[in-house]
Formats: structure tokens, sequence, C-alpha cells
């Protein structure tokens, strides 16, 4: 046990750094090719943060783990929600003015449901992927006409302030170097992770949920503290928003393009119930149904104590059981 605990504390530890070195590499090089900052922080940086997640998924996936990419996905999404929103909520209220965040909030809310209604026959098809990765298209064509038409957004002021303005040439070494690691940590994460989900006889499905979701969101948890510390709240809303839909229709969809993915009844009625709970809460918070759109600290907090809730409930039912 001792080899592939280190392997998931070293996988987990370059997985954070490269993923953040692959943002800030695909953000520079973006920029200098003329792309818009609205549409650097609703694709490059979205897809930046939730790459540890699909590199992850699609090595279990491949590997005969489709449990484990499916938790990781699911996971990841509770804990960018309720983990990584919530802390970022206690340190600072996350006041949302950005209307392309508004637009994309409801959008998030229905990829959500429509996810977890392809789950009722509890299996994730080749026809779910595929559906999944169509919707996937569709977001990406209307994310690009956004970013193209409408410049001049709260959260392109904040990916403005964010991207680094140094020259190309390190800008693509960086983002090379952060996607090998990428992808070499995943491997050895995936790895110590099956390891040790065999030795305690925890379905690999937990696993996803509890450890590798914390880990593979730990990027979007730096990114948010660092976003909010500088006072870039759209930015850190962003991240999860992006995050979620890429996790949801990219993630999945990969994954169970790879290997259809068989769904446990616990996995239907918990995970999904509250991923759907966490996210319509989300969704009247943010929206701004009475006001301007805002996550106060009352709210943070509650989402945190969820959060702990949670992983007290998953792990004590996992180890009795």
């Amino acid at each position: 046990m001792i080899l592939p605990s280190v392997a998931i504390v070293v996988g987990l530890v370059v997985l954070l750094w490269s993923a953040g070195k692959f943002v800030d590499g695909a953000a520079g090089t973006a920029r200098y090719f003329g792309m818009s900052p609205l549409l650097i922080g609703m694709l490059v940086i979205g897809f930046g943060t939730s790459a540890p997640e699909m590199i992850v998924s699609v090595f279990a996936a491949s590997q005969g783990n489709p449990g484990l990419a499916l938790g990781n996905a699911y996971g990841s999404n509770i804990a960018n929600i309720a983990l990584i929103l919530g802390l970022t909520a206690l340190i600072s209220p996350i006041a949302v003015r950005s209307e392309v965040l508004k637009k994309e909030l409801p959008i998030l809310l229905g990829v959500t449901l429509f996810s977890v209604y392809q789950l009722i026959d509890l299996e994730v098809s080749h026809d779910d992927a595929y559906a999944l990765l169509g919707i996937f298209a569709a977001l990406m064509a209307w994310s690009i006409y956004s970013g193209l038409n409408s410049d001049n957004d709260a959260l392109a002021d904040d990916v403005n302030a964010e991207v680094l303005d140094q020259p190309i040439r390190k800008n693509v070494i960086i983002l090379l170097v952060g996607l090998l690691l990428l992808i070499a940590s995943s491997r050895l994460l995936v790895w110590g992770a099956v390891e040790v989900a065999t030795f305690f006889g925890v379905s690999d499905v937990v696993i996803g949920l509890t450890i590798i979701a914390i880990g593979t969101s730990l990027p979007e948890l730096a990114s948010s503290l660092m976003a909010v510390k500088k006072g870039e709240h759209e930015l850190a809303l962003g991240n999860v928003i992006g995050s979620n839909l890429f996790n949801t229709l990219g993630v999945i969809g990969l994954a169970g393009v790879i290997a259809p993915m068989n769904v446990d009844p616990a996995f239907l009625w918990r995970d999904s119930i509250l991923m759907i709970g966490l996210t319509v809460a989300l969704f009247i918070f943010c929206i701004g149904l009475k006001g301007p759109g805002r996550l106060n600290r009352l709210e943070g907090g509650m989402f945190v104590l969820v959060y702990i809730a949670y992983m007290y409930f998953l792990l004590a039912s996992s180890f009795s059981a």
C-alpha cells in the first residue's frame, strides 16, 4: 500500500502544478493569437481547469475503470460548488455582474438535469455519451459566438487582468510542459487510486467521488481563491461554471464513448440528487431573482457544511458496508 499511496500524493501534487502551468500557457498563447478576453475566460480557462478531470477520466475508462471516471466527474462538480465556491464566498462574497455568466447558469442547470436523466436506466451508454458530446459541441459554438460578439463584459475585464503578458515562445513551452506532466501525473494518480480501492474493498466510484474529485478540483480552488483575492469575482464563478459544464458534457461524454458505464442505484439517488440540489441553489443565489446576483458568506458557509456532511456520509457508509 505504500507505493500506491505515494503515487496518489505525488500524482495530485504534480497534477495541481501542471494544471496551473497549462492554463497560464494556454491563455497566454490564445491572447497572443488574438483571441478575445471573454473567449479566453469562457473556453481556454474553463477547459484548462477541467483538463485534470478529463485526462484522469479518459485514462480510467480506457483502463477498465469507468466508475472512477463517472465518480470523478460528478464528484468534481459537487466539490466545485459546495467546497470551492463555498470557501471562496466565506473569504469574500461573490458578486455576479457578468451577463454571460448569468446566461450560462441556466444552461448549466439544464445540462445537469439532462445528464442525471440519462442515468435513470442505470447506464451511460454510447448513445448517451454521443448526446453529451453533441451538446458540448453546440455549447462550444455558442461560446465562440458570444465571445466574438460581446467582449464588453465583467468577465472579460477579469481575464484581462489575470492573463500573463509574456513572449509566445515561453507560453508555448509552459503549455507543452504542463500538458505532458498532466498526462503523466494522471496516469500515476489513476493507478494509485485503483490499487487503494482494491486494497480497502471500496468501489472505484467512491474513490472517484472523494480523493480523485478533490484532487482534480484543486486547480479550480487555487484559481478561484486567487481571483477573489484580486477582486476578480466573475473569474472565480466562471471557473466553476465552465468546469462543471466541461465535466458533465466533455468528461462523461469522452469516458462513455471509450467504455459504457453501469451506474449503482445509490449513485443515482445520492450523488446525482445532491449535484442537482447544489446547482439549483447556485442558480437561485447567483441569478439575482430579487436583485443583483450574489453568493454571500452565509450561503457559502451552507455549501461548505453540506460538503462536509456529504463526505462524512459517503465515507462512513462505504467503510461500514
